[in-house]
């Protein structure tokens, strides 16, 4: 990491309460992250340039309320339609655990390999799409504001490993898509408030299958 990472351009306040327990070294990761983050954005659509001043409440926030739910030890997991790395290159920060990050636009992946480069993540991108990516299958598959639920649903099973669960943050829709996927996946499905927004809801996945399927 560089050392005059405090001092680039484009770098933002943050105020959110998520970060309160982020170690000093965690939170300097990120903030270098946020400055590669919004360098990128000059010339890539990684997030809305309305977003831009609120990177840290709305996408960092976020994608931090992901770590809470993740076991204290895991092998790697699978961050699916990454875009710019929110929440894969976050938690990668966060947990120093191997990610495996899954993007079909090249220059999306670019600043991807150039985040992990730059942070020295243990991070794997597959510039493909989903249905196309052969990483090996992970306890923890993650996914934000990519599909809905049914969708992400036919995407991440074929990269679970038994036993391991989805973490998809949802919005105000949560409940619908749940009662949309319900139609074609069964599954147990824990559904907790997010942190950074009453009307969102955190859906911890398991146990998943097609409805009708008899293995």
């Amino acid at each position: 990491m560089s050392d005059d990472a405090p001092h680039l351009m484009f770098h933002v306040k943050h105020s959110s309460q998520a970060l309160i327990n982020v170690s000093r070294e965690t939170l300097a990761a990120l903030e270098l992250y946020v400055v590669l983050l919004l360098r990128w954005n000059r010339t890539i659509n990684l997030i809305s340039r309305g977003d831009e001043a609120l990177v840290w409440d709305r996408h960092i926030a976020d994608s931090l309320a992901l770590a809470s739910f993740l076991p204290a030890e895991f092998s790697h997991a699978i961050d699916i339609g990454s875009g710019g790395g929110l929440p894969g290159v976050v938690l990668a920060i966060v947990t120093g655990r191997p990610f495996h990050l899954i993007e079909s636009d090249q220059r999306k992946a670019a600043f991807l390999r150039e985040a992990a480069r730059e942070l020295d993540l243990p991070i794997t991108v597959h510039a493909t799409r989903v249905e196309a990516a052969h990483p090996t299958p992970a306890p923890v598959i993650t996914a934000r504001a990519v599909a809905p639920l049914a969708i992400l649903l036919a995407w991440a099973t074929p990269h679970l490993a038994p036993g391991g669960f989805c973490l998809f943050p949802k919005g105000r829709t949560a409940n619908d898509e749940l009662t949309a996927a319900r139609l074609e996946w069964q599954m147990d499905v824990v559904a907790t408030p997010s942190p950074t927004d009453p009307s969102a809801r955190i859906l911890r996945i398991s146990e998943i299958a097609r409805v009708g399927f008899q293995p």
